[in-house]
């Protein structure tokens, strides 16, 4: 089945949850380094900027400012001369193919700059989880080279298919690939179908599906904000607040991580049911560190079969929890998903 992710369906919840690894303000250039370089939005132009009036535009370069933009490395690169390398590659693209000699000097106005976009971010997000040991000590969670379609879909929508394994993303109010949280969900799609192929075949996996995706957005973009120095001027629990401008009242945003939603409040719709458990694995990430509990996070996700439950995607993280770390981390995650009421969590 195809994942796709709807940009109509806003939370109502605003309760607030500490995150561990907020940055504060800092500069807009990202560390040098060896390799091509590129711009690239720190994460996205709202949540850099903390500017909530900030629209679309059709487009326009000026609807962003200027210090809305880092330069980055495009790291990864196969040598080829296009945006193709270790963990992703943009197979087909709006306009002329993105030029590396030039990507330094792209801006939102220009199509090739959502191509160093995916390019960037979907990179960042498995560099992620190497660095947390995938593909390393633990095995590997989506690491091959991810195929990446940009406004392929003729609409304000992004998905992930099974169908040839590959993300895309649409166009339609802010382009869906100007927000890395965009980018970065679609990935977590990517990641569950390598991990469970065929992931989300029953409504409480595709719910997972979806909240893992959200949750794991806020986390690589919090994430890069700390690696580079970015600034970060919204509630970080917010997912995709640039992408959301052209659809949802200020303090834009698509969904929240930080939900009050427990089991009991299931409405029966993946996106709205999935806030359920991002905040459960955002309590485990609250409790355990980022670190600790991204590792159980992704290592139990293994074991989730394609139709799963909540009550048995919950318990098969716990006992993840009690072979990587022990009775301790085990009893914070067990807490993390009794608090949301979901049955039969032993």
């Amino acid at each position: 089945m195809a994942h796709r992710t709807p940009r109509g369906l806003l939370a109502g919840a605003t309760a607030t949850v500490a995150l561990l690894m907020t940055a504060g303000a800092a500069s807009a250039t990202a560390p040098a380094a060896a390799g091509p370089q590129a711009r690239v939005f720190m994460v996205n132009p709202v949540q850099s900027s903390g500017d909530q009036t900030l629209t679309d535009g059709k487009d326009a370069a000026d609807a962003v400012p200027a210090t809305a933009y880092a330069t980055v490395a495009l790291r990864n690169l196969d040598g080829s001369g296009g945006l193709s390398g270790r963990w992703a590659s943009v197979r087909s693209d709006t306009g002329a193919s993105a030029r590396l000699a030039d990507a330094t000097s792209y801006d939102r106005h220009d199509d090739q700059f959502e191509q160093v976009m995916a390019y960037f971010w979907v990179n960042e997000a498995q560099e992620y989880l190497q660095g947390l040991g995938f593909g390393s000590e633990l095995p590997g969670a989506n690491d091959r080279v991810q195929p990446v379609r940009i406004n392929q879909w003729g609409a304000d929508n992004s998905f992930f298919t099974d169908k040839k394994a590959e993300i895309r993303f649409g166009k339609g109010g802010v382009d869906d690939a100007e927000d890395a949280e965009v980018v970065v969900h679609e990935y977590g799609h990517a990641v569950h179908h390598a991990q469970v192929p065929g992931f989300g075949t029953s409504l409480e996996a595709g719910s997972i599906g979806e909240a893992f995706g959200d949750y794991l957005a806020v986390a690589v973009g919090e994430h890069a904000a700390a690696r580079y120095g970015w600034p970060l001027k919204t509630d970080v629990a917010c997912v995709a607040d640039w992408d959301s401008v052209t659809y949802s009242d200020a303090p834009h945003c698509l969904r929240r991580i930080d939900s009050d939603k427990t089991y009991a409040d299931r409405v029966g719709e993946v996106h709205a049911d999935g806030e359920i458990w991002s905040r459960a694995l955002l309590d485990i990430r609250t409790g355990l560190g980022a670190r600790v509990a991204d590792r159980i996070i992704v290592n139990a996700q293994f074991g989730f079969a394609p139709d799963t439950s909540f009550s048995a995607a919950a318990n098969t993280t716990v006992a993840t929890a009690q072979k990587m770390y022990g009775k301790s981390a085990a009893d914070t995650v067990r807490a993390a998903f009794q608090a949301r009421g979901i049955p039969g969590v032993a």
